[in-house]
């Protein structure tokens, strides 16, 4: 079994600078950014001694709320270096969110992009904090926000009582090569450096802990089980400020010595053309993101060659879209993860040799160093191979806990380490893991437990589906019936008594939706979990209409 690593993500990457300061580390293809090792080295240095400027401390807080920006990589290693846990904030956020993040963080400063199409990030903050408006910048006096003194703001424009980006590197010339270095030889590695707020798919966020230890181990044996090297280029469409983004992302590319080549905002012919350009050999996705990339009309004419690894992940990976990802797009290698931001956040991975029907079947099996069983719900008690139960996990990848929060931390790790993910699932004789749901998705209808990813799973197989999701609603009668929110591939016109007729005889009758909704897209979260607790809510409030 492999060993674990015990260093800090500033060393990480300064070992990597060792062995290959020449090797291209990040790019940024729509706009020729390029930085060697070495270059993107001395950068993290300075985004390190700037944050030290502003008077970050060791273990301060930091927020940062912008898409994949090139300053963004910049700014997550250079908090490995100087100690002060990066947290993220959700693009997606509005002005009650943030404010309850930054507050509940102990925020010090927040990096923010001002704009994001047609909602602005920088006026929601003045909205928070009006007295940013008239403060010196690094002095702020928030009366909702005490703790936060920072605001730094990436963009071309100035704004009151903010640092400018450069502003805020150049305050950080400042800072001594030897104030740095007496910073980071302060720092552990069991140090918290990150803190991930969970995608609120089923209420509030909470701010998950994360270690140098847990990240760095993750993603080592991530980038192994893709079989990544120094000469892979991995293109990163999924948002930085979640998981996948800065660990199954970044962190995994970087363990390889390879290159990040992230796409600032997900656009289907933006990433093919990313992967075109700098012959990337890896893609990230969830599988929204596949599905969307497969359906563009002029598809074939990208050369998508080079492309050979990468993960689907983030929420359940449909059968024919896994097949097609590995015949259309030559992704032969690709491999599926599973996991939660509060398991660092990869428990288990199919591997780059997995025959077809293991990728497409199973999430894989347990990376080295993780325990994996499968548990009878509420309980710690094992169940025996093939049975269904509460998909647990112990090992370097449990997170340190939920900041603030000891009541949710007990809830989730149990008094013998165990986390409890509230995922369904099964193991098989080799140890391959099948997600089959979420304990709080199964609904009983009559008596009848089920399941949507199996109707979901049957549904997909429909040759006008483009994607399907399934919740449980309530019914008078039954006390819960399924109901299905299905969009079309385009084009395509279909009706409720056909999908009802494309079930009939296929599966069990009280599996077949009684409910069929044609939608247009989901309500998802920015990092691409579909929130099915909006959904069910959608169905309350249309049956409500008609009463």
């Amino acid at each position: 079994m492999a060993e674990l690593v015990y260093q800090t993500i500033g060393e990480l990457l300064e070992e990597k600078v060792a062995l290959t300061p020449d090797k291209e580390a990040l790019v940024y293809a729509d706009r020729n950014f390029r930085m060697t090792y070495a270059q993107f080295n001395h950068h993290v240095d300075e985004v390190a001694k700037a944050l030290i400027a502003i008077g970050l401390e060791k273990g301060d807080h930091f927020a940062v709320w912008t898409t994949n920006v090139q300053e963004w990589p910049g700014l997550q290693f250079g908090s490995g270096k100087m100690g002060a846990p990066l947290v993220t904030v959700n693009t997606n956020y509005r002005t009650s969110e943030l404010e309850y993040l930054l507050k509940q963080s102990d925020s010090r400063a927040i990096v923010l992009i001002d704009q994001l199409r047609d909602y602005s990030f920088i006026e929601t903050l003045y909205e928070i904090c009006p007295e940013l408006k008239t403060s010196k910048p690094g002095q702020l006096e928030s009366a909702r926000l005490p703790l936060l003194k920072t605001v730094v703001v990436i963009s071309d424009k100035h704004y009151p009582g903010t640092f400018s980006y450069e502003e805020f590197l150049a305050n950080g010339q400042m800072i001594s090569d030897e104030q740095l270095s007496d910073r980071k030889k302060s720092l552990s590695y069991e140090d918290v450096i990150n803190i991930q707020y969970t995608s609120g798919t089923t209420g509030f966020p909470k701010g998950v802990m994360l270690r140098h230890s847990n990240l760095i181990n993750n993603a080592i044996n991530i980038a192994e089980c893709m079989k990544l090297t120094q000469d892979d280029k991995l293109c990163i469409p999924v948002p930085f400020f979640h998981c996948f983004g800065c660990v199954i992302g970044t962190l995994a590319i970087v363990s390889a010595g390879g290159t990040m080549v992230p796409v600032q905002e997900f656009h289907a012919e933006k990433v093919l053309r990313t992967v075109e350009k700098e012959k990337c050999t890896a893609l990230h996705g969830v599988p929204t993101m596949f599905i969307n990339e497969l359906n563009l009309p002029n598809i074939q004419e990208f050369d998508l060659s080079s492309l050979r690894t990468g993960v689907m992940a983030g929420s359940n990976c449909p059968v024919e879209v896994m097949k097609d990802v590995i015949h259309i797009m030559g992704m032969k290698d690709i491999t599926i993860c599973y996991g939660q931001t509060e398991s660092s956040p990869v428990l288990t991975q199919t591997r780059t040799e997995d025959p077809l029907n293991l990728k497409v079947e199973t999430v894989g099996r347990a990376l080295p160093n993780v325990e994996v069983k499968i548990t009878e719900p509420g309980t710690n008690t094992e169940l025996p191979r093939g049975e269904q139960g509460e998909i647990c996990a112990r090992g370097y990848v449990v997170m340190k806990g939920y900041y603030k929060n000891p009541d949710a931390t007990r809830e989730a790790i149990d008094e013998d380490n165990w986390l409890h993910t509230g995922d369904l699932g099964t193991m098989d004789e080799e140890g391959y893991v099948r997600v089959t749901g979420r304990l709080k998705d199964m609904f009983i209808r009559g008596g009848e437990n089920i399941y949507p990813r199996e109707i979901e799973e049957f549904l997909y197989q429909h040759p006008k589906v483009l994607d399907i999701q399934v919740a449980g609603v309530p019914d008078e009668k039954y006390g819960e019936e399924a109901a299905a929110w299905i969009i079309l591939k385009d084009g395509q016109t279909a009706t409720e008594e056909e999908i009802r007729a494309f079930c009939d005889g296929e599966i069990s009758r009280h599996k077949i939706p009684r409910y069929i909704y044609f939608v247009d897209h989901y309500p998802m979260t920015a990092s691409g979990k579909i929130q099915k607790f909006k959904l069910r809510e959608q169905f309350q409030g249309f049956t409500k209409s008609l009463k």
